[in-house]
């Protein structure tokens, strides 16, 4: 997500400066934004390798602050917790007390994992959730919780000017194969013959969104006056097996499909209620499932790769 970000800030003219540790991103992701695929950095685009859990230095001027870090991948919930914990807490700190420093309008990329295992359907943002604590799932969902609660608390006690968006499950190109979410595990085993793993019955649903959709209701939120949280995410509903049953179409696959015991605290349903969207941003999403899928397989199969690239250090 971040990639797309940038690459849509940068066609509409900002100096934008990108900082990430690449500890689940990739540099092929924003080759194409560097001069000629070189590492040197182009005019107006900056990469600086950074943790932001360690104290941030930037310096000169900066209008907008769009926090985006953390692993997002339930893979990583078990693999990396307490960096994925880090991230949503001393992350959102440090990223909070830049923007505050520079007098900049702050985002927090939240998340429908705030809601965790919804009792209440679908999910507007007046519900609290059913987030189990202590549960594998539990680091990730409590970062989101407690990133928002400071976000909200820099907003009040010091009037910053800050925006939370509760993206719901988005999908597109640049993705990780390996990411372990649904989209690319389908998309990847369907198109290497490989059965489709589908975990429980596939009747829980899901709303997926098209990565472009998501960007532009980012962007139409930075730019609103709206300081609630706002779901960013298409409200269609699919089941898991008819989004399998859908990559199967689309990459002509003779791929089967198994199914596999479903992960601790999984969520049975997830569907954004978008009323605030539509009514404060005038934003909903455009691209359908097909369309955004077809897209999506085209890349992965593309198999684009960048070699050779380097990052600097922070400076």
């Amino acid at each position: 997500m971040g990639s797309h970000l940038c690459e849509r800030l940068l066609a509409e003219g900002y100096h934008v400066t990108c900082m990430d540790n690449l500890r689940t991103g990739s540099l092929e992701n924003i080759a194409h934004l560097l001069q000629e695929g070189e590492a040197e950095y182009s005019e107006d685009f900056e990469l600086i390798d950074h943790d932001i859990t360690n104290h941030i230095h930037l310096p000169g001027e900066l209008d907008e602050l769009y926090h985006f870090a953390s692993p997002a991948s339930p893979k990583d919930f078990q693999k990396i917790p307490i960096p994925i914990l880090k991230v949503g807490a001393l992350g959102t700190l440090n990223c909070l007390g830049l923007a505050l420093s520079k007098g900049s309008r702050f985002m927090l990329a939240s998340s429908s994992e705030v809601y965790g295992d919804p009792l209440v359907h679908p999910q507007s943002e007046e519900y609290w959730g059913n987030v189990n604590p202590i549960g594998v799932r539990g680091v990730y969902d409590e970062a989101k919780r407690y990133a928002e609660a400071m976000t909200m608390a820099y907003s009040r006690h010091h009037n910053l000017q800050t925006r939370i968006v509760r993206i719901f499950n988005t999908y597109g190109p640049r993705m990780r194969a390996d990411d372990g979410r649904m989209i690319p595990n389908f998309i990847t085993q369907a198109l290497s013959g490989r059965a489709l793993t589908v975990y429980g019955d596939g009747s829980q649903t899901r709303s997926v969104q098209y990565v472009d959709d998501l960007i532009e209701g980012v962007l139409s939120l930075m730019r609103s006056s709206e300081s609630r949280p706002v779901n960013i995410g298409n409200p269609i509903e699919h089941t898991v097996l008819e989004i399998a049953e859908l990559v199967i179409e689309l990459t002509a696959s003779h791929s089967e499909i198994i199914n596999e015991a479903l992960p601790e605290d999984d969520p049975k349903q997830r569907c954004p209620d978008i009323g605030r969207a539509r009514e404060s941003l005038g934003w909903e999403p455009r691209v359908g499932a097909r369309e955004g899928l077809e897209k999506t397989i085209e890349w992965f199969a593309t198999g684009r790769t960048q070699e050779g690239l380097e990052v600097p250090t922070e400076r």
